[in-house]
């Protein structure tokens, strides 16, 4: 295996497992374990910077406050993604979540259509409308906890589409977005803490070092995986993809024993039959397009 493809595969593999340690902090709740990602990130993205001696792009950034905006969008969509996503695992709705990582390409297909204007292929269409039926049964028949994947699906679809065309690259762009919610986590962090709903440093030693680590096993990630794009082609990455959503759905299906009825047996296989189609057909559009340069 090629050290991109091990590099890239790494990260999605992290977060794959990643249900296990939210699940490690069931006792606090979603909002304290998304304030506290919030605050330890930006501390790891700090010291990550200050050692690549790397604040050029701090400095352009306040030399044109407008560059900011694009990252307070983001920074917003990455907090619901993440409360969301959090809350999800640690309710009983893995699942759901892993629903909504198994769509995001075809959302982003979409999204390219609605909003960059780009043109679908006749198998790009295929895929889609197969993943619409999909999710169209299980929205009828899932009692409405579709909405987790749905949320997570489009948060981070339109994420990636803004972090698309983004100036900075993933580790100044993720320092940009933990500052800009650092302030209002902290609000709410002092708040529980004041009311004594905190469980930082009051739930004994292994939820405060779970909590503080938080930072890591969010950044550490996205840096591989930035690593790792850069040195493989896109169909690999787009395989690789699939990596996560399927080690948390097997996780909810066999660790924690979350139900799976025919009814979602049904709705997921159609999802991913879109997504053999989606795979399949990316993977023979690249040939063609390398074998018309040679």
């Amino acid at each position: 295996m090629k050290k991109g493809t091990l590099v890239a595969a790494s990260a999605y593999v992290i977060w794959g497992i990643l249900p296990l340690y939210w699940h490690a902090l069931s006792g606090v709740s979603a909002m304290e374990i998304l304030v506290n990602r919030i605050v330890w990130s930006l501390l790891v993205c700090l010291v990550l910077v200050a050692a690549a001696r790397d604040w050029q792009w701090l400095r352009d950034g306040l030399r044109h406050p407008a560059v900011f905006g694009r990252f307070v969008v983001t920074a917003l969509l990455l907090a619901v993604n993440w409360l969301v996503y959090i809350w999800a695992n640690n309710n009983g709705h893995i699942i759901e979540a892993s629903l909504g990582y198994f769509i995001t390409p075809l959302v982003n297909v979409l999204l390219g259509l609605l909003i960059l204007h780009e043109r679908l292929r006749p198998g790009q269409f295929l895929a889609v409308a197969v993943a619409a039926v999909g999710v169209s049964y299980l929205i009828v028949n899932s009692g409405g906890l579709i909405w987790i994947s749905f949320s997570l699906a489009l948060s981070f679809g339109f994420y990636g589409l803004l972090r698309k065309t983004a100036k900075w690259g993933s580790l100044q762009g993720l320092t940009a977005e933990m500052g800009i919610l650092f302030v209002p986590a902290l609000v709410v962090w002092a708040l529980m803490a004041v009311n004594g709903s905190s469980a930082f440093a009051s739930q004994g030693p292994s939820t405060t070092v779970l909590l503080a680590f938080s930072g890591v096993v969010t950044a550490v990630p996205l840096l591989l995986f930035a690593s790792g794009a850069r040195q493989v082609p896109l169909t690999t990455l787009g395989i690789l993809q699939y990596i996560a959503p399927t080690m948390q759905f097997a996780i909810g299906i066999l660790i924690y024993r979350e139900p799976f009825d025919q009814t979602r047996l049904l709705g997921f296989g159609i999802v991913w039959l879109a997504l053999g189609v989606y795979t399949v057909e990316g993977y023979l559009s690249r040939r063609r397009r390398l074998a018309a340069l040679t």
